[in-house]
Formats: structure tokens, C-alpha cells, sequence
């Protein structure tokens, strides 16, 4: 195994990023991370396939059970988070009772929320399979599903006891998600490291081409950002929610043309795009970020909509205060703000771009 540990450093709740190739393969202990001999992990009928039976051998002595829901973000509902719940139920799980995630974002948001929900909270363990899970949604305690009114509406804080990313599982990933994760790599550049923003745009062929050096990179250097700003921020009070960067236009975008037909990446790539648009940044910054994402072949528009639809999905941003959206916007490639402060001719602007006349 070659292992890189981070930490998320949350006082008492501090847990582990494990970062390597090989860490299934090698049977990396899992027990430790535990909070008894009862195990159920929850997967995909995608995944389970594939990598069950590696994770099942890092937990040596434990008899796991599994939950294998349907794949794709379509399924990412109450009923899934249910048929979790009723397993838990029926197996008669008690406290000590550990959720493990083997899957993409779906996959652990769901299992996250269904162990926050199971009497009022248990262990919780993330084994991300995606590259968006594995710089993202496997990190952060942020779980929940969503609603046909909008994404992650309903949802709870509840931080994994370790997150073990095996970036040999990105081998499996279809070349579609695999974009989509760099888009939130590209994020990450985009609102608070302009170097790292260099650095992809020197190498995003490389990403694309699945050079385990740049991925592992990518991922640690993902991982760290968001590793520091969850620590600061837990539960999104401040600088949190500079990631949601290009999340409040990409949200309308999934909840507009059905869950699951654009993928989450895709839609937060033209999202970022529609912020920049709306941010008071050069020009040529604007065009290096739609270029980079252009070079990581994700969508750099939205889709066309409805005249209205985009901005009634927005309206159930969780994101909103006092009926007023709150937007991420640039001031430079590496400097990002919060703001409810912004142009409503700027927004109307974007927003029309995107709708049928």
C-alpha cells in the first residue's frame, strides 16, 4: 500500500483522510474505525460488484450485512434512505451498530443520512468509488437526499469516523465521471488557490488520461482545502460556503432537467461558469476558467430552459436568507466571496442566456 494520511482536525471528531492505491487491495483495517463487531455497508448494484468483497476483507472478524440500492441520482430519495433505515430496524442494530458507504456521492449521502437519522446518530464510515465522492461528498458530514422541490433539502451534519480513498478505484470509473469529479477539483483552484488553478491547467490532459501521479495530486491537494475549511467551518455559518461555488446555478440545473441526467459535476462546471459571468473579474480570468473546464471536456452552458424554470428552482437554494439567494462569486481566479449583494440585471443577464424565448 501507498498511503497519504490528512486529517480533519474537529476537536474530539477528528477523523482521517486515507489516501493511496492499493488500500483495499492491501486489506487496510477498517475495525479500528468501528464502533463494535456490527457492520452494515451500503452500496450500489453498480459497485457492490466490484469491490464488496475487498472492502469485506478489511474488516476482519466482523460479519458485515449489505444494502445495495439502485445507481444513479435518481435514486438518491427518502425511499432509499428508508430501505436503509429498514434494515438497521430489522436486523435489530443497536448503537454500536457501524453505516460504512462503498459508493459514489449518492451512495454516501445517503448512508450517511440514514445513519444520522438511526437513533439519532451512528458510526459512520465513507469508502468513496468516484472521483467527485472521494474530493468532495466523502468529506465534510454533509448527508441527505433530495426532494422533486430541489437537491439536498432534506439532510444532516454527520461527520465519518474515517474516509479511505483507494485511487485505484478511479480505474473502473467511466470517462463521463471522471470529468465530473475534476470539475470540483477545478473548484477548488477557482475560489482559493490560484497556483493549484495553474498547476491544472498545465495538467488537466494528464487527469483526463488517468496519470496516477496528477490524480493523487489533485485529489490530496482537494482534500486538504477542504479539510481546512470544514475545520474552520463546520456546519457552513461562514467560509464554507465559498464551496458551494457554481452549486446554486447547478443545482436548478439538475432539479430543471431531471436528476440524474446531467451528472453533478456537469452541472456545477456550467454553474461556475454562469458565477464567473456574474463576478466582477477580468476577462481573461473568465476565459482561462472556462477554458480549463472546456480542456476537462465538461459543459461550459446551460441547457436550455423554460423561461422561468432556472430561477424557480433557485428560489429552494438552501442557500437563501430571508428570500434573498446568496451567490459565490470571484473577485480573481483564487479569491472567492459570499455575497447577497449582487447585480439583479447581472443575474437576470445570465439566466436568460440559458431560457427559451
Amino acid at each position: 500500500m501507498d498511503k497519504h494520511t490528512l486529517n480533519v482536525e474537529l476537536g474530539e471528531r477528528r477523523y482521517p483522510i486515507e489516501i493511496g492505491s492499493g488500500l483495499l487491495e492491501g486489506g487496510y483495517d477498517l475495525t479500528p474505525y468501528t464502533n463494535g463487531r456490527d457492520c452494515l455497508i451500503v452500496s450500489n448494484v453498480t459497485v457492490a460488484p466490484l469491490y464488496l468483497e475487498k472492502l469485506q476483507g478489511c474488516l476482519p472478524g466482523i460479519a458485515t450485512r449489505v444494502v445495495e440500492l439502485p445507481d444513479g441520482e435518481a435514486h438518491k430519495t427518502i425511499a432509499s434512505a428508508t430501505a436503509i433505515l429498514d434494515e438497521l430496524v430489522g436486523s435489530r442494530a443497536g448503537r454500536d451498530v457501524t453505516v460504512i458507504a462503498l459508493g459514489g456521492g449518492v451512495v454516501g449521502d445517503i448512508a450517511g443520512f440514514a445513519a444520522a437519522c438511526y437513533m439519532r446518530g451512528v458510526a459512520f464510515a465513507q469508502v468513496p468509488t468516484t472521483l467527485l465522492a472521494q474530493v468532495d461528498s466523502s468529506v465534510g458530514g454533509k448527508t441527505g437526499v433530495n426532494h422533486p422541490g430541489g437537491k439536498n433539502l432534506i439532510g444532516a451534519f454527520h461527520q465519518p469516523r474515517v474516509v479511505l480513498i483507494d485511487t485505484d478505484t478511479l480505474a473502473t470509473l467511466p470517462d463521463r465521471e471522471l470529468r465530473a469529479g475534476i470539475a470540483e477539483i477545478i473548484k477548488y483552484g477557482a475560489i482559493t488557490d490560484a497556483d493549484f488553478f495553474a498547476w491544472l491547467e498545465d495538467n488537466v490532459q494528464a487527469l483526463v488520461a488517468r496519470e496516477t501521479d496528477a490524480l493523487t495530486y489533485a485529489i490530496r491537494r482537494s482534500c486538504e482545502i477542504k479539510a481546512a475549511v470544514v475545520a474552520e467551518d463546520e456546519k457552513e455559518a461562514g467560509r464554507r460556503a465559498l464551496l458551494n461555488f457554481g452549486h446554486t446555478f447547478g443545482h436548478a440545473i439538475e432539479n430543471s432537467v431531471g436528476y440524474g441526467e446531467w451528472l453533478h459535476g456537469e452541472a456545477v462546471a456550467a454553474g461556475m461558469v454562469m458565477a464567473a459571468e456574474m463576478s466582477a473579474i477580468d476577462a481573461a480570468d473568465r476565459h482561462r476558467l472556462q477554458a480549463l473546464l472546456s480542456a476537462a471536456g465538461l459543459p461550459v452552458s446551460a441547457p436550455l430552459t423554460r423561461p422561468g424554470q432556472l430561477r424557480d428552482a433557485m428560489q429552494l437554494d438552501k442557500k437563501a436568507e430571508a428570500g434573498k439567494l446568496r451567490f459565490v462569486l470571484l473577485r480573481a481566479l483564487g479569491d472567492a466571496y459570499v455575497t447577497a449583494d449582487y447585480d439583479s440585471a447581472g443575474l437576470d443577464a445570465v439566466l436568460g442566456a440559458a431560457e427559451k424565448v
